[in-house]
């Protein structure tokens, strides 16, 4: 499969993908440095980006989405086609003429990140990414990386979800038409695929990410003659034992019987609508009493993980799911609270206090423990300078030092294989579909202090 270097959904230079007013920041930090006569080494920020809550129904998280906001930190730059159109705008009109003349042109990232491994679980309040470096350089990335992380982590946790409920099932992600946008479609693809999905719909994720992409045929298909059973023969002609027929464009049960000709030399057929149990039951018995055992039966139909996990509990003979809307869009709750805050300036802890919403100051290291079985235990959220606890796992990896990898990442397979591994350390009790948050997130008792008197001192 291939990596960093994949073109459509990573080369390109998406300097501009950002909020305006991170823009407008990072040229009053310039101009400020400029007029104190400040090196911009020694104005440095550390970032970290965290989810705030979990979204609805979910215990766990899967992070994602690392890899493309490495390959943004990579590429980005700024061209003489948006120097010249930040300098025509007219609030940056107090800006010194060296900001677009010279600092621009040879703008390039200088930051060190850390970040947990793609695949690993989390929860709520532990940073996942950690960011330092120049003030400018580490504002001004905060909206690309909130957005690949948010939507590819979000997705990545649903398709979790999925997964667990039919662990021995074949699982297809189909989410790219219903999916915000061709780009998301591709996301979605990658996000499913660590999260133990074998294969996409989605063209682009098959070409540039090795996840291997497959379809059946469309009712259209099956319309455009006259006889079904003409469709059928005429598909079988061209794809033969790749032969997925869609038997519900018409009556499921007669299309059934018609399939019953190709005995098993298709690889299977599908439903798409109706009483997917009921159908599978009937077509399974059709398949069966005609010497058909070997072909499966593939299900789509806005499914989710609850529809799904009835399906399995009902014992329906389906072997495999097409998930598509409901993944693509996490549409019982499209939204997650990942946020990208400062938390130290020039060595000095940075605290945000608003109503409930406290960020916890300094840098960290997540640190999980496990039981002596090997499952997970708890994670302790410390200072980076802390002694680690006994027995813990630092999660918090270094990724980048001054703008330029440490070392390669790893291939999509290898995310997807340490996700599947790491997983099973996580107890079932985690795993349930309706919420029960039990996880609570210990806070070491520096980090306590040091909260606690930044607050003081904000009071």
């Amino acid at each position: 499969m291939s990596n960093i270097n994949s073109g459509f959904i990573n080369d390109k230079n998406m300097i501009l993908a950002t909020d305006f007013y991170q823009l407008t920041m990072g040229a009053a930090y310039y101009q400020y440095n400029l007029e104190k006569s400040i090196d911009e080494n020694q104005d440095i920020a550390t970032f970290e980006l965290f989810i705030r809550k979990f979204p609805k129904h979910r215990n766990y998280l899967i992070f994602a989405g690392l890899e493309q906001a490495v390959q943004y930190i990579l590429n980005a730059r700024f061209t003489e086609r948006t120097i010249e159109f930040l300098r025509k705008k007219e609030v940056f009109k107090n800006i010194d003429p060296s900001f677009f003349d010279k600092y621009l042109p040879n703008f390039k990232f200088n930051l060190d990140v850390w970040a947990m491994k793609e695949g690993n679980f989390f929860f709520p309040n532990e940073p996942i990414l950690r960011v330092e470096g120049p003030m400018f350089h580490a504002q001004i990335v905060e909206t690309y990386l909130l957005n690949v992380i948010n939507y590819q982590t979000i997705v990545a946790s649903k398709a979790s979800r999925i997964k667990n409920v039919a662990p021995d099932k074949v699982l297809l992600e189909f989410g790219t038409r219903r999916s915000h946008s061709p780009l998301a479609g591709v996301y979605a693809a990658r996000a499913s695929y660590i999260a133990g999905f074998n294969s996409t719909s989605n063209v682009v994720a098959d070409l540039e990410l090795g996840i291997n992409s497959t379809g059946t045929m469309a009712h259209s298909f099956v319309q455009k003659f006259d006889d079904e059973f003409d469709s059928f023969e005429s598909y079988y002609k061209i794809y033969g034992k790749n032969s997925i027929l869609l038997i519900d464009t018409y009556d499921t049960e007669i299309a059934a019987q018609k399939s019953c000709k190709f005995g098993n030399k298709i690889m299977g057929v599908r439903l798409d609508s109706g009483d997917l149990i009921n159908h599978a039951r009937k077509v399974r018995k059709i398949l069966d009493d005609n010497g058909c055992e070997q072909v499966l039966i593939v299900a789509s139909s806005d499914l989710n993980e609850y529809k799904i996990k009835e399906i399995i509990e009902k014992n329906a003979p389906i072997d495999a799911f097409g998930v598509g809307t409901e993944l693509a869009t996490s549409s019982d709750d499209p939204t997650i609270s990942g946020v990208y805050k400062l938390i130290e300036y020039n060595g000095v802890p940075k605290i945000k206090i608003s109503e409930e919403k406290v960020t916890y100051p300094g840098k960290k290291q997540v640190y999980r423990i496990y039981d002596k079985d090997g499952m997970f235990k708890e994670d302790i959220l410390s200072l980076e300078n802390e002694s680690p606890p006994s027995n813990s796992e630092p999660l918090l990896n270094p990724i980048m030092k001054n703008g330029a990898l440490l070392k390669k990442l790893p291939k999509l397979e290898d995310i997807q294989k340490f996700y599947i591994d790491n997983i099973k350390k996580l107890p079932n009790y985690f795993k349930q579909l309706e919420e029960t948050h039990i996880f609570e997130l210990k806070i070491s008792k520096k980090l306590k202090q040091l909260t606690k008197s930044l607050k003081l001192k904000h009071a």
